[in-house]
């Protein structure tokens, strides 16, 4: 169970965080949410998605494996890829918002909370949080630029998903997929951008989600799919490599 608190440089002094990876962090998973502000950087290295969350509404996601707790770019304590997806690099924080007395006037202001039960939050070791005269460490720097592209990437993306659902844009897939002639994998409840609707799409219909800048997002899912031959590859290597272990066993 979380447990939030608001951060500040007095209650939490002396902070850190673990950077490194492996299943006791969580990160053993096959899938996770991913934000329109980052496309640009995700469509070198992953597969990206739409599904719907459990309240009905769409979202991006990221594909890291074909199971659940498959990540295929987890080795070891090292994630093998150079951007790292910025749900997992914000590690146990949260941005979210609340109203603060400024110069007498009540604002709605971003406000930054950790989970001090995380398993990536201690004392001892890891990267620190603030600096020792109370400043923010470079590392908070780095972790509050990720949640402030989340923010932006919730709010814009679902403006972007709406545009997409009102051209028919989206639609579902299933990935039946063959490793070996005894492995696969059936992946459903993914969605993904129609690529032959997209391309009968009226120039009206096109410039108006090109001006809204929707049109790149469109295209850069598109793009993404290529990096599925990068998952199947690794997820190849690593059967391969479970036969050979068994037939020296």
């Amino acid at each position: 169970m979380a447990r939030y608190e608001m951060l500040n440089n007095v209650a939490h002094k002396g902070l850190r965080v673990a950077t490194r990876f492996g299943a006791s962090y969580g990160d053993d998973i096959g899938m996770v949410p991913a934000y329109p502000t980052e496309y640009a950087e995700l469509v070198r290295e992953y597969p990206i998605f739409f599904r719907k969350n459990e309240d009905g509404e769409y979202q991006s996601v990221v594909l890291l494996g074909f199971g659940v707790n498959e990540n295929l770019f987890l080795d070891g304590e090292q994630w093998k890829a150079t951007y790292l997806p910025a749900h997992i690099a914000r590690g146990p924080f949260l941005i979210g918002f609340q109203e603060q007395n400024i110069d007498g006037e009540l604002r709605r202001e971003a406000v930054i909370s950790v989970d001090l039960d995380h398993p990536r939050v201690n004392f001892e070791e890891g990267e620190a949080v603030f600096l020792p005269q109370g400043g923010n460490s470079p590392y908070l720097e780095h972790v509050t630029s990720m949640l402030r592209g989340i923010r932006d990437g919730v709010e814009g993306g679902k403006a972007m998903y709406a545009a997409f659902d009102s051209l028919d844009l989206i639609q579902p897939l299933t990935l039946d997929i063959k490793f070996d002639n005894e492995h696969g994998a059936n992946v459903t409840g993914l969605l993904g951008i129609d690529r032959e609707r997209l391309a009968t799409l009226d120039a009206e219909s096109l410039h108006s989600l090109h001006r809204s800048g929707y049109l790149e997002g469109a295209y850069l899912v598109l793009a993404s799919m290529h990096n599925m031959r990068r998952l199947m590859a690794e997820k190849q290597r690593r059967l391969s490599q479970e036969t050979v272990a068994a037939n020296a066993g």
